[in-house]
């Protein structure tokens, strides 16, 4: 498998999956949180303050994996619904798109997988980091406009979440 990430040891095949479908993939690791809502609402303030969305950077799916020294050109927008309106039906193929989480997979919102789909994914309802990265079938659950998150166990419980989507374009 490709050369590992520094940040928490993710496969760089992440950064470079490509779709039929034409929208962009991006994803985030964050410390996890209990409130998932609270999780995604920091990522969205965190990757708006730093300006990596789109029209600032027209594709910031350029950037992944994002690390401290990653690029933060700063926002260019008074907040992120201008920035989404300023990134028309393009989106800006960033959390930015992702405003609520959902029960069930619906367009700028993130769900999880049933505890079903996350067995028949990964072969368990609590996944590492490498078997989510590794995962192409993941990939395929993924629509345009929509994002999926996962918690992603350690050996002492949740660590972190993980975000993925895919842009509207």
């Amino acid at each position: 498998m490709a050369a590992r990430l520094r940040a928490l040891e993710i496969p760089c095949a992440l950064c470079y999956r490509s779709t039929a479908m034409a929208g962009h993939p991006y994803w985030y690791v964050v410390d996890y949180r209990k409130d998932i809502g609270a999780a995604l609402n920091a990522l969205r303030d965190r990757e708006f303050v730093a300006g990596r969305y789109n029209p600032v950077i027209p594709f910031p799916g350029d950037l992944l994996p994002i690390g401290p020294h990653s690029p933060a050109p700063g926002a260019a927008h008074a907040s992120i619904e201008a920035a989404r309106e300023a990134s028309e039906a393009d989106g800006t193929r960033s959390i930015l798109d992702i405003g609520s989480i959902s029960n069930e997979p619906a367009d700028c919102a993130s769900s999880a997988p049933s505890d079903d789909e996350l067995t028949r994914l990964f072969g368990t309802t609590t996944p590492s980091l490498d078997q989510i990265s590794g995962c192409d079938e993941f990939w395929d659950t993924l629509e345009r406009g929509q994002a999926r998150h996962i918690v992603i166990h350690g050996s002492d419980g949740p660590s972190h979440i993980f975000f993925a989507g895919y842009s509207f374009d």
